[in-house]
């Protein structure tokens, strides 16, 4: 069976993957400040779930793999898609990370249900099946999701503070998805802002495909912020109540955050490489993945940096 597109559903989004990861590190310093790990009490911007085994050690040194997943969800949904989806790599002995930006009409297995578009995998079987169908296509194992809907996207982006983004590309979309912004000037990006350069398709050269680029050029633009803002402990601080009361853990222990909080500080933002996977025309409106995807996605698995792709 196929999962039938929503006819009126806005376009996907991201962005939030590091600024997740962020959040994650934040998180981890209210763990460590108060003892305890910090439970939700107000609307939920995104959660973090352990889908696999892993285990990290004080100082991993072995790549690893995490998936994000900007889901097309609103308020009292109960069956989202997973309409933009990034494989994040990293290698910690390297420093170094790589952004894999999948398509979302990319056509795969779904463990159970045939071959569909990878992302109706999130309708058949929330965030776990998402990941599994991706580590299936990709050849990697994939331990921890991170998932958020269109008002946690923008939610958080606000809560940090917004973000700066270099628009690459001139967007003209007014009214679509409201994109509006000229090719070479930077942008301070609130979460409607964000909301909008994340969701643009119909004026670009490759449609959803230059928006599934320009979603894992935002994540690497979050972290360039991360890390710009410094934030100081006042700061800090307020950010962990903030992101803290919104953030939703299952299957992750302390540790797991501390571990993960703290190699994603360490990750410069030059030395994340963002990559489109091969893509072509497949089965109906579905996309297969083209000849040179299994070259790509061995040089991607083998330690998460890309030496010839």
């Amino acid at each position: 069976m196929t999962v039938t597109r929503r006819h009126l559903v806005l376009g996907a989004f991201v962005g939030a993957p590091l600024c997740v990861m962020l959040a994650i590190s934040l998180i981890v310093g209210l763990c460590i400040t108060t003892g305890r790990l910090p439970f939700a009490n107000g609307a939920t911007w995104f959660t973090v779930t352990k889908v696999g085994e892993a285990h990290f050690s004080d100082e991993p040194a072995e790549p690893f793999f995490f998936l994000a997943v900007g889901n097309d969800g609103r308020t009292g949904d109960t069956v989202t898609r997973g309409d933009a989806i990034h494989l994040i790599g990293v290698n910690p002995a390297a420093h170094s990370a790589t952004i894999l930006d999948i398509p979302r009409d990319t056509g795969a297995e779904i463990p159970g249900h045939g071959t569909d578009k990878i992302n109706a995998a999130m309708a058949y079987g929330g965030v776990a099946l998402q990941a599994e169908a991706v580590s299936k296509l990709v050849g990697v194992p994939i331990p921890y999701a991170i998932t958020t809907d269109f008002d946690g996207f923008m939610a958080l982006v606000d809560g940090v503070g917004g973000v700066d983004v270099t628009v690459n590309q001139d967007m003209d979309d007014p009214e679509g998805s409201g994109a509006v912004f000229t090719a070479g000037t930077s942008y301070h990006m609130d979460g409607d802002t964000a909301l909008r350069f994340n969701r643009d398709r119909h004026d670009l050269p490759r449609g959803d495909l230059d928006r599934s680029a320009n979603q894992g050029y935002f994540i690497v633009s979050a972290l360039a912020q991360l890390r710009k803002n410094n934030l100081g402990a006042a700061g800090t601080l307020s950010a962990i109540a903030t992101l803290g009361a919104h953030t939703q853990v299952e299957g992750l222990s302390l540790p797991d955050l501390y571990r993960f909080g703290r190699l994603a500080l360490s990750i410069d933002p030059v030395n994340v490489k963002n990559v489109l996977i091969p893509v072509g025309s497949g089965s109906g409106t579905r996309l297969e993945v083209t000849g040179e995807g299994a070259g790509l996605f061995a040089d991607f698995a083998d330690d998460a940096v890309m030496q010839t792709h």
